[in-house]
């Protein structure tokens, strides 16, 4: 084995636990590193063990928390790449569980800033090799946006798939509801993976909406979901009132349960996604751990979906130069 095929994992920031099942599932142990700050938010990140001619990855979910914005996030891993890079690093790939800035994808007023595309030219500009994230917002930006980083995508269709239909009760029918159109393709995805996990057939709903000036308007609402568990999946979940939205109409149009399902969980403590008209169940993925000071209530109502196994094959595929088609499904 020469050194490029025996990996480095490298963890920044408060990422341990999510990289530690990536490390079990891949038979590693996190590289050490050091992160020291100094006066006025400037900072040093370096790895403490010899990278020359090694195959790295650093794993770094770039959603901003309690003392360490996106912002900083991002330059912190930037820095801890270049730093790879003039050590000597064979290949560097960053594994972004959550990725900063991808939903700002294009224009959607004049001179807007399309940030997804600046953020790749930052990465290339370190020299990544490549960029794996999970459950990006819009697929074919985050691919148009690279040119020498090879971009790879996971799905977590699959991750939920098979827990909803290992809580599934017998004669239960289920319904998959896009809250927008823009997640229509990964709405189906997931519809079609439960139906081959369930062997039934899986209704399908979509909600329309329309953003303008973070307001968030239209109520016409698609499909068959009557007498269904009703199954809303998106990407993120922030504010909680796109959620809710989709909620509302699945129960009119006659869903018998509902339930919100999403990669990223980007509420906070005091979102409104657990007060009243609330789904029955939130299914959240592990990119992000859940926020601090939820109440009780909220934890009650949350299971956490592991897709870090999923990541850790999809790094043991690329270290072994197999192809990662199958574990990436595209809608």
């Amino acid at each position: 084995m020469t050194l490029a095929e025996n990996p480095l994992l490298f963890a920044l920031g408060a990422n341990h636990e999510f990289a530690q099942r990536i490390a079990f599932r891949l038979g590693l142990t996190i590289s050490p590193h050091e992160e020291r700050d100094f006066e006025g938010g400037e900072h040093k990140t370096r790895p403490l063990v010899e990278v020359s001619g090694r195959n790295i990855f650093v794993v770094y979910s770039l959603h901003g928390e309690a003392g360490a914005s996106a912002n900083d996030k991002l330059v912190r891993l930037l820095f801890f790449v270049g730093a790879l890079r003039d050590a000597g690093a064979a290949r560097i790939t960053i594994v972004a569980p959550y990725l900063a800035y991808s939903r700002k994808d294009r224009r959607t007023k004049p001179r807007d800033p399309v940030a997804t595309r600046y953020v790749a030219q930052l990465m290339e500009a370190v020299s990544a090799d490549s960029i794996l994230t999970v459950e990006v917002h819009n697929l074919s930006a985050f691919e148009n946006a690279f040119r020498s980083c090879r971009p790879e995508h996971i799905a977590t269709a699959g991750c939920f798939a098979d827990h909803i239909a290992g809580m599934a009760q017998e004669g239960e029918k289920f319904a998959v509801v896009s809250p927008d159109a823009g997640g229509n393709k990964r709405a189906e995805l997931l519809r079609r993976m439960l139906e081959e996990r369930l062997g039934q057939p899986v209704m399908k709903g979509l909600m329309d909406k329309h953003r303008s000036s973070d307001v968030v308007s239209g109520t016409q609402f698609v499909g068959d979901v009557a007498g269904c568990t009703a199954i809303i999946f998106d990407d993120i979940i922030a504010s909680g009132t796109t959620i809710l939205r989709a909620v509302d109409a699945s129960r009119q149009a006659g869903a018998d349960r509902v339930i919100a399902a999403a990669a990223h969980a980007r509420f906070t403590a005091q979102s409104p996604l657990f007060g009243p008209g609330a789904p029955d169940l939130v299914l959240i993925s592990d990119t992000i751990p859940l926020p601090a000071g939820l109440a009780d209530k909220a934890l009650s109502m949350i299971e956490v979906v592991e897709v870090s196994a999923l990541v850790g094959d999809v790094i043991g595929q690329i270290v072994s130069g197999d192809s990662v088609s199958d574990l990436l499904p595209y809608g």
